[in-house]
């Protein structure tokens, strides 16, 4: 035996060492938006409580929750697209006319066609916006804002109102719960889960980060960014149809006004951008993404308890995202200084 003495590894790291960890992880985007969405869930419960009402019943949980799908799978795709440092305009407008082709499709036919014709829809539209924003070299704003023209014209032409019938067999996935949990909350998490795997642990994933983080760079490095883009836009279009399917079987037929009346064009890239995702690319992610979703509905919901005019309500909502912005824009000109 030698008197030689073996070092041992300490189990913990050092307080020294645990400290900027912790700080970073609370400078994640991610973290703030979700601990700002539970902050808002609890000071919506104060003021609802101090006005006499109950907010954290079962029945406004589940609102909550059924009012963020159709606005997650959109932000969640276009998240995809943002990261590139592009955007998509034309979301709305495809939204509407999915949910008109799937209640005209699933009405003569049946609901596998249905969804298929959606989902093929939805691809051609991101094919086209992808292929204009790379080939044509058009700015993503005016390319995907003349796309969305063109769908709002043929809507215009060929719908007069509300059009289909969805049967009652797939409007289950617009109103069934599984316990105090929607059914279609599942489908968000499983499109946000899959989005998640790709943007974080494919090669894929890590050409979109790069794209929208310095596109000259990434070309030279071997990423092929038009690919990138056009699958990114497709990606986006076809979560857009998810979001159309599922209002589809909340409405029970197709409406013109599915997606414009929301606003879901505007609504997504706002929760994107709460969620952390920086406009210009490279920066964000799907989990930021939800929380900032989560956040907008629950305002949603406050103010519609309170019946707060809607003037104040676009208001405050503005003011949120500002800030949001700005408080990110401000650490991350701290982190590079």
């Amino acid at each position: 035996m030698t008197g030689t003495a073996v070092a041992r590894r300490p189990d913990r790291a050092p307080a020294k060492t645990r400290a900027p960890l912790r700080r970073t992880r609370l400078a994640d985007p991610a973290v703030g938006v979700w601990l700002a969405a539970a902050a808002v869930t609890a000071l919506g419960w104060i003021v609802v409580a101090a006005r006499g009402g109950d907010f954290l019943t079962l029945t406004n949980v589940v609102g909550i929750l059924q009012n963020s799908v159709a606005l997650g799978l959109v932000a969640v795709g276009q998240t995809a697209v943002i990261l590139t440092g592009s955007l998509d305009l034309s979301v709305a407008y495809l939204i509407s006319l999915g949910t008109l082709v799937a209640a005209t499709t699933m009405e003569d036919g049946s609901v596998v066609t249905g969804v298929l014709a959606v989902l093929a829809l939805s691809a051609a539209v991101g094919l086209a916006n992808g292929l204009i924003v790379t080939g044509l070299k058009v700015n993503a704003f005016i390319a995907t804002l003349g796309t969305a023209f063109i769908l709002r014209g043929w809507i215009e032409e060929n719908y007069t109102g509300p059009a289909g019938k969805v049967p009652a067999s797939f409007q289950h996935l617009g109103y069934d719960r599984i316990g105090p949990v929607p059914v279609s909350l599942f489908l968000l998490l499983a499109v946000a889960a899959a989005l998640w795997v790709v943007t974080r642990r494919t090669r894929f994933g890590h050409h979109l980060y790069a794209t929208g983080g310095d596109e000259h760079a990434a070309r030279l490095s071997g990423v092929r960014t038009r690919r990138t883009v056009i699958a990114a836009h497709v990606l986006c279009s076809l979560c857009v149809g998810a979001a159309a399917l599922f209002l589809a079987s909340r409405l029970g037929a197709g409406a013109p006004w599915a997606g414009t009346e929301a606003r879901y064009d505007l609504e997504s890239i706002a929760a994107v951008v709460l969620g952390g995702t920086v406009l210009a690319g490279g920066r964000g992610g799907v989990a930021g993404t939800l929380g900032g979703v989560l956040v907008l509905a629950v305002l949603d919901s406050v103010f519609n308890q309170l019946g707060v005019d809607p003037f104040f309500k676009n208001v405050v909502r503005g003011v949120v995202i500002i800030a949001a912005v700005a408080l990110y824009a401000r650490r991350g000109a701290r982190r590079s200084t």
